[in-house]
């Protein structure tokens, strides 16, 4: 764990925006309560508000907490924050990085040596988490608003997904990553499910393992597709209500990848929630989840996203179907979710408007 002190925040200040910065206050987001300074290793991120030359700005500290999808490293948490300071400028509508540094084994934040921690600082918005108005929605007051939304998020991804690269060994990375990776699909099966699982049995883990590499092997024939993606494009890294209609945050993954991370990500949350209604598939969720996949193919005219776009829903499926992060889904929405995530492997081509199908 990383404590941090006023006087180790405001030397930080002085070497990264010059000698004439103070420190004008500190804490939690929203309340500025210093008891979310012992709190701080943990990942909690905190608010600081500082003068240079007489002007106040705010700026957003973080650090990544450790964990078993491949974080458990000092240096697998850098890189990620390295990464999102190299990136995160570039990409329209995120938050701007403000500074990187790490905090020493004495305890000081400083530029390189001789690391402990790494942290981030990132500009302050303002707005609240996109999942707020997904539950809105979940608990029955539905807004013409909410599907113009979807439609937003759609257009944007359509706007950053029109940046294309030429690099099949990137795309194939990228690939591999998405079926091995730690924080990706086997992570998620060896960490966020408990073994044995009580709602999947092993088989069935076994055999959706196995019909991965067969997409894995599908997708070797798609690497015209690499373009810039956001890598984590879920709920809670949507900040609505800002002067610009939202903001994202977190940049995961990489600069580069299959537009159908993305486009799954937010689908897969919209299938989430409108699972709860009980019974029946909320119309409200489907109406926005029609609006953002139409308005995307039709936008992009990237029909041929369908026919690779399965095993991402398999990542999404099993983050959101977790009972370690979701230990409160009624059984029929998890049962539904796993269903889902086998199912879509299926088929060659996802049948997008068909999509309740595939939990049965």
């Amino acid at each position: 764990m990383v404590e941090l002190t006023s006087d180790m925040i405001e030397k930080y200040l002085k070497e990264a925006f010059g000698t004439e910065t103070a420190l004008v206050d500190y804490g939690d987001i929203g309340s500025l309560d210093k008891q979310g300074m012992k709190k701080f290793g943990y990942g909690k991120p905190l608010l600081v508000r500082f003068k240079v030359k007489g002007k106040v700005q705010e700026t957003v500290i973080s650090v990544m907490k450790g964990d078993n999808y491949g974080h458990q490293f000092y240096w697998d948490r850098a890189a990620v924050l390295m990464f999102q300071y190299e990136t995160s400028g570039s990409l329209k509508r995120h938050v701007r990085p403000m500074g990187l540094g790490y905090v020493n084994k004495s305890g000081k934040m400083i530029p390189l040596s001789e690391p402990e921690e790494f942290f981030i600082l990132n500009e302050k918005l303002e707005g609240y988490d996109y999942f707020n108005d997904l539950d809105r929605i979940r608990k029955g007051k539905f807004l013409d608003s909410d599907n113009d939304r979807a439609g937003e998020l759609s257009d944007w991804l359509v706007d950053i997904h029109s940046l294309k690269k030429d690099d099949p060994s990137l795309y194939m990375r990228r690939v591999r990553e998405l079926i091995g990776s730690s924080e990706c699909i086997m992570g998620l099966v060896d960490e966020a499910y408990s073994h044995p699982c009580e709602h999947f049995s092993q088989g069935r883990f076994i055999k959706l393992e196995k019909r991965l590499i067969d997409w894995r092997w599908k997708l070797a024939h798609y690497t015209h597709r690499l373009c810039a993606v956001h890598g984590d494009f879920h709920p809670w890294n949507v900040l609505v209500d800002g002067s610009d209609g939202f903001s994202v945050l977190d940049r995961s993954r990489g600069e580069w990848g299959e537009a159908a991370g993305d486009l799954s990500c937010m689908a897969a949350n919209y299938i989430l929630f409108g699972l709860y209604k009980g019974g029946s598939f909320s119309e409200q969720f489907r109406k926005m989840y029609m609006t953002y996949f139409e308005r995307y193919l039709e936008k992009t005219g990237d029909i041929e996203i369908l026919q690779v776009i399965a095993p991402f829903f398999v990542f999404r499926g099993l983050v959101i179907a977790s009972p370690v992060w979701y230990p409160d889904h009624p059984e029929t929405v998890r049962s539904s979710l796993l269903r889902f995530i086998e199912n879509v492997l299926e088929e060659e081509v996802f049948d997008y408007a068909g999509f309740e199908r595939y939990m049965r």
